[in-house]
């Protein structure tokens, strides 16, 4: 691939809802700028965003995709991303390495919950942005009808630049608003200019009012000259547009049909022509060694430094890391230096990525996207630079999964193979962890949605061979007691030579520290247990915590006192005061009003105002208290409720349903509290079953 300036990349990230046309958008433009020769389709599976077997097989993106699409002497470098909340990780990684976005719209769908986090996003990292309508081939797609509802949501600074035509139902042409032009596409694939057609002139009037008022918010001139009813010429309407939609005050809105590539070459130029180069946007670092900040601004005459932006992993072509230069000039066999790990890299080769096709490269400017193949250490948001200026780069803040399942494997044996896969995985996707819950004896799987682990679980099969059963995890339950219970054990055992002697008298009590297992305290008096087996007294009563006498689960809250017990000057040992203070311990605890403990999260719930009734009453069903409710900006409640981990099963599927998708949830760990009767009953008399199936 050629070498491109810095003034000559744009950097574009696609965002919108699943299914809204991204990924046949990169199609159309792909297959217009001679990049291919036919236009692939996500249904026949044979797009060049949309390689992986399993997006093939769901038929929607899972991975952001890279594509360098040249037009004219520009090069786009396209982030095709999914739309779907469960792989927002992959969205975060491209927006963060965006100067702009296109936001695409269904006409016929209309705005859904992923137009509506598209724009949140864009507003968080202050990118520019055209609205995309796609569709437009489709009869019963309304484009008024968006401009419409985008202009409810957003306001003033929506701008319509086109309007489409259609004859006999077909996607015709389209009306430029700024030009007041009307153009039809002929057999060539070019237009040709004729009259707006009066069916279309009270759609032009609404959208070109919608435009000029867009234009008249930018400045208080143009407001005055609004409101006098003075015309905008069109090269003051150009002017306004390419200053104010680089900021954000204005944000077009364009239309097309993706089968038919149709509206493309208007978008093209609209990105080259409104969208800034990387050299117009501001980035800084800081400079390691001298704590200052360092001005990259994707400078191509300042020291080189990089940012690893994303990591792609794949069993047989290897691992390549995804960077956005920063500054300089990177080339073949530079050494870069990564301040994280301490570390130099040698960079080798150079590449771009097309899809799932790597291309080598001279050199890459400033403001460029390419891969580095095989780094040794480098991990994904790490920052690359030189050892004379090392630079750090803030980290992209990636959302944190909150939906876990247990997991293990369907082949014994594969337990290695299925760590090693995961471990690749994790380097590809920050919102997948794993965890080792030891104490509970599982394995745990975190991800944004049931559905983002049932992708996992596919993926590991298809990719790595390796095959894993997705369960529900288990409950960490606790044990305590609620009385003050008196216990006595004696352990004597005789067996030729030296016996086994241990007697301990000790009470058992609710210490109020639900944080810490036991307290252990003696108080024996007259020598009736030595002092050297006080240690094997408590280590008695540490060991039967682990495992507590009601269900087997880790007992917390119990203060054990040694008061009184007797001793043989042969055969006692510390074997036996040990074993006499477990058993102690385990008829004492059932003695003092034993109970099941449940862990309790603070839940947070962020919904839209008209779900809140929905989600109260849902909450109610699964044992929750609301806490609070908070109003947020743009229209949304945050709900606060205390909720058992019991109940938070299935919760994100069910919130999605609820709220078409709008709704979003974290939760931390509060607390352990006595679980109602019911709960406890079955739990106890599970966990009587599984210990029964164990030992037969």
């Amino acid at each position: 691939m050629n070498v491109f300036t810095t003034d000559k990349i744009r950097n574009v990230v696609l965002l919108g809802h699943g299914g809204c046309g991204k990924t046949s958008l990169v199609e159309a433009m792909a297959f217009l700028s001679g990049m291919t020769s036919r236009m692939g389709t996500v249904e026949k599976g044979n797009t060049i965003s949309d390689y992986e077997k399993e997006e093939i097989k769901r038929q929607f993106s899972i991975k952001t995709s890279m594509v360098p699409v040249l037009w004219e002497d520009y090069k786009v470098n396209f982030f095709d991303t999914p739309g779907y909340f469960d792989f927002i990780g992959e969205t975060e990684e491209a927006v963060s390495v965006a100067d702009a976005a296109v936001i695409v719209i269904s006409g016929k769908a209309g705005i859904q919950t992923g137009t509506k986090r598209a724009w949140e996003l864009c507003e968080k990292y202050k990118l520019p942005r055209i609205f995309f309508v796609t569709d437009m081939d489709v009869d019963n797609a309304s484009f008024r009808q968006v401009v419409q509802d985008l202009q409810d949501l957003y306001g003033k600074k929506i701008a319509p630049f086109h309007l489409p035509i259609r004859e006999n139902g077909q996607f015709v042409g389209y009306v430029n608003v700024v030009q007041q032009k009307a153009k039809r596409w002929n057999e060539k694939g070019t237009v040709d200019k004729f009259d707006v057609p009066d069916y279309s002139k009270e759609n032009l009037e609404i959208c070109r009012e919608a435009l000029l008022e867009a234009v008249a918010e930018t400045s208080e001139e143009f407001m005055e000259r609004y409101f006098e009813g003075d015309e905008f010429s069109e090269d003051e309407i150009r002017q306004s547009l390419r200053v104010n939609v680089y900021d954000g005050s204005i944000v077009p809105v364009l239309m097309g049909s993706n089968p038919l590539a149709r509206g493309m070459y208007t978008l093209m130029a609209d990105i080259i022509k409104y969208f800034p180069s990387p050299d117009r946007r501001n980035l800084a670092g800081i400079n390691t060694q001298s704590n200052e900040v360092f001005e990259a601004d994707y400078d191509f005459s300042k020291p080189k430094s990089a940012y690893i932006f994303k990591t792609l992993v794949d069993p047989y072509i290897g691992k390549y890391s995804l960077i956005k230069v920063n500054s300089g000039v990177l080339k073949p066999d530079d050494v870069l230096y990564n301040y994280h790990r301490d570390l130099d890299e040698k960079i080798g080769k150079l590449y771009v990525l097309c899809g799932n096709k790597v291309e080598e490269v001279a050199e890459l400017h400033a403001g460029d996207i390419g891969a580095l193949a095989k780094l040794q250490s480098s991990l994904t948001t790490d920052s690359l630079s030189t050892r004379k200026n090392p630079v750090a780069y803030l980290r992209t803040n990636i959302s944190k999964p909150y939906v876990y399942l247990r997991y293990k494997a369907k082949k014994k044996g594969d337990e290695d193979k299925i760590s090693q896969a995961l471990s690749r995985m994790l380097s590809e996707d920050l919102t997948l962890q794993h965890v080792n819950d030891s104490e509970n004896g599982q394995t745990l799987l975190y991800g944004m949605s049931e559905q983002h682990l049932e992708v996992v679980q596919s993926m590991l099969l298809e990719k790595y061979k390796v095959d894993i059963e997705l369960m529900r995890p288990k409950i960490a339950f606790r044990e305590t007691i609620r009385k003050k219970a008196d216990a006595e054990y004696k352990y004597k055992k005789q067996s030729g030579g030296h016996g086994q002697y241990g007697h301990v008298k000790m009470t058992f009590e609710p210490s109020g520290d639900l944080d810490t297992p036991y307290v252990f305290e003696q108080c024996v008096v007259g020598g009736a247990v030595p002092k050297n087996f006080f240690p094997a007294v408590e280590k008695g009563i540490a060991e039967a915590v682990k495992s507590g006498p009601l269900a087997a689960y880790p007992v917390i809250g119990v203060k054990a006192v040694l008061y009184d017990g007797s001793f043989h000057t042969v055969d006692s040992s510390e074997l036996a005061f040990k074993v006499a203070a477990s058993q102690a311990f385990k008829k004492g605890f059932m003695d003092a009003s034993p109970v099941l403990l449940e862990p309790v999260a603070s839940l947070r719930v962020v919904v839209p105002e008209s779900y809140t009734g929905d989600i109260m009453g849902d909450l109610n069903k699964r044992r929750a208290r609301v806490m609070g409710m908070n109003p947020l900006e743009n229209g949304y409640q945050e709900v606060l409720a205390d909720i058992p981990y019991l109940e938070m099963f299935g919760y994100d599927a069910k919130l999605r349903s609820m709220t078409s998708g709008a709704g979003t949830f974290s939760y931390e760990f509060a607390r352990y509290e006595q679980a109602p009767d019911e709960v406890a009953e079955r739990e106890i008399k599970a966990r009587a079953e599984k210990i029964q199936d164990s030992e037969a």
